[in-house]
């Protein structure tokens, strides 16, 4: 009694005092304003295109994964932060890697197609089912890729290790070593896409749908900033990506029986090289998506995230738009937050909670005792106020004697004989 009292004394202290008041159950304070504006943008060279693929019909639901704020087509940053750099990216996120902190963004939850930035999406769904020390043969349906496109350079009938796929995946931006691994983990690369979309709902990267294992554009694939900054931060979560990630070089071996020597690859995201606490992430280029680019560096003992769709590579290349973004997030306070990232099967957990059971159309509500004038009374009461407690104990005891005395009549009422029915 005394704690509901205490609420209602804090409902009317947040009414006079002109702040709105919580509704049952939600916290308070937990979400800070943000501010939201156009993103700054910087001038890009006119480039052909094919023409642009028609996006799924945004889902409300799914552009506030994460936070309201984060629905906003534009920037959305702390409120009195800098202005993030100007860049070419259509979209883009910055994110804490360790608490999901969403720093900053614009467009987080805007479609976009995602390039070789989706084999990251292909890591975070097959590293823990394939043994990296496993040998296996390359086929033709491995190398059945766009002519053109990048390759490692398997061969039919080539055997490699699973390490070495992982290392010309993320090294090179194999194709070829995509549909292996594909088909490695889930017995064909069809059926490896199918096991992709399926880890990317459970990670929460509800925009994400995949429709080839390397990124290679398809008919519907999509994702966004938001969706890859989800998938880039489970791929961090496993030390063998990590590791992979920062491998500068690697030794693609010789294959005896095809009369064919070994050669070696080098990394192609150049952060690794030249920005400091570099971790690594994946480049991704087509015609249709442009460049798109994921990145992660420690700095101060903080690890970010950037992602970002849709770039020109001039007059800045996307490593360094992801750069100069990733020094914007260092530089905001290690509170400051728009929203947040989800984790793994947390939107599957909230969907499948039950709902609380509808009440009955005719039902009316109870009136509480603790409304009008009365309600105040009684309220007074239970706070120990003596000049309220004694009128309420009088008005008790009258209340208790007149219905004593219609119980003894009704009694009496009742020994009257009456007549009977055969």
């Amino acid at each position: 009694m005394r704690a509901r009292v205490l609420a209602v004394a804090t409902a009317v202290t947040l009414l006079v005092a002109g702040a709105p008041v919580p509704a049952e159950g939600a916290p308070v304070g937990t979400a800070a304003p943000v501010t939201a504006a156009p993103c700054p943008r910087l001038p890009a060279p006119k480039v052909s295109r094919p023409p642009r693929p028609t996006p799924p019909e945004p889902v409300p639901d799914q552009q506030v994964v994460g936070g309201d704020a984060l629905a906003a087509p534009g920037l959305v940053a702390p409120p009195g932060s800098a202005a993030p750099p100007a860049v070419t990216a259509t979209t883009w996120l910055v994110a804490d890697l360790d608490s999901g902190a969403v720093l900053g963004a614009c467009g987080p939850h805007v479609y976009g197609t995602p390039a070789s930035t989706q084999k990251l999406l292909l890591a975070a769904t097959m590293l823990s089912r394939l043994d990296p020390k496993q040998v296996a043969v390359a086929t033709r349906a491995d190398l059945d890729i766009e002519p053109g496109s990048s390759a490692v350079g398997l061969l039919v009938g080539g055997r490699y290790a699973v390490e070495t796929l992982w290392l010309g995946l993320l090294l090179q931006s194999g194709n070829d070593a995509a549909n292996m691994l594909a088909r490695l983990g889930a017995g064909s690369a069809r059926a490896g896409v199918a096991e992709m979309n399926a880890e990317a709902r459970r990670l929460g990267a509800r925009q994400t749908r995949a429709v080839t294992p390397s990124g290679l554009d398809g008919p519907g694939q999509f994702t966004s900033a938001y969706d890859l900054a989800l998938i880039a931060r489970a791929c961090f979560a496993d030390e063998r990506f990590r590791r992979y990630a920062l491998t500068e070089r690697a030794q693609i071996p010789a294959q005896p029986a095809l009369k064919k020597g070994g050669f070696q690859i080098q990394n192609e995201n150049q952060l690794i090289y030249r920005y400091p606490g570099a971790l690594g992430g994946k480049t991704g280029f087509t015609e249709l998506a442009r460049h798109s680019y994921v990145g992660a560096a420690q700095r101060g003992g903080r690890r970010l995230v950037v992602t970002l769709l849709g770039a020109e590579a001039r007059p800045v290349r996307g490593w360094q738009q992801g750069a100069q973004l990733l020094d914007w997030g260092f530089s905001l306070p290690r509170d400051a937050s728009v929203g947040r990232l989800v984790e793994p099967g947390e939107l599957d957990a909230a969907k499948a909670e039950p709902a609380p059971a509808p009440a009955a159309a005719a039902a009316r509500p109870e009136p509480s005792p603790w409304r009008g004038p009365a309600g105040t009374a009684l309220r007074r009461a239970a706070d120990g106020d003596w000049q309220v407690i004694v009128p309420l104990a009088g008005l008790l005891a009258l209340a208790v004697g007149g219905t004593a005395a219609v119980l003894a009549a009704r009694r009496g009422r009742s020994r009257r004989p009456g007549r009977r029915r055969a």
